[in-house]
């Protein structure tokens, strides 16, 4: 009885060991993935049909403003040797039906900026 006590209680104990050697971590990515490329299709005056066909629908649109729809990426490595945690976001802004703005990781034309 005292064997398997022990060793109900090292494998429980052995089993919250995020670092035991051997383990496979997957990567938990959530999310819109956006990138440059897609960003750089965006012209002002399109329309949301037009916006979504090329973003995709937003992860998030925003019930007190109307007008505004956040794309939202995040990636947990599961690797220690990996980046870690990567996020990303840009809010696309719409007047009358068309895109008006945008604010985000990302700008047109360029690469993400440094926010």
């Amino acid at each position: 009885m005292q064997k398997l006590l022990i060793i109900a209680v090292l494998t429980i104990v052995l089993s919250g060991c995020s670092g035991f050697p051997g383990v496979y971590k997957i990567d938990i990515p959530q999310g819109n993935v956006v990138n440059q490329e897609m960003v750089d299709q965006l012209r002002p005056g399109m329309t949301e049909n037009q916006v979504r066909f090329i973003m995709g629908s937003p992860l998030i649109t925003d019930t007190f403003h109307e007008g505004r729809w956040d794309y939202l990426y995040s990636k947990k490595s599961g690797s220690e040797n990996d980046e870690g945690y990567i996020r990303e976001r840009i809010s696309l802004y719409f007047k009358d039906g068309k895109l008006s703005g945008l604010n985000g990781d990302f700008r047109p034309g360029g690469g993400k900026s440094d926010n």
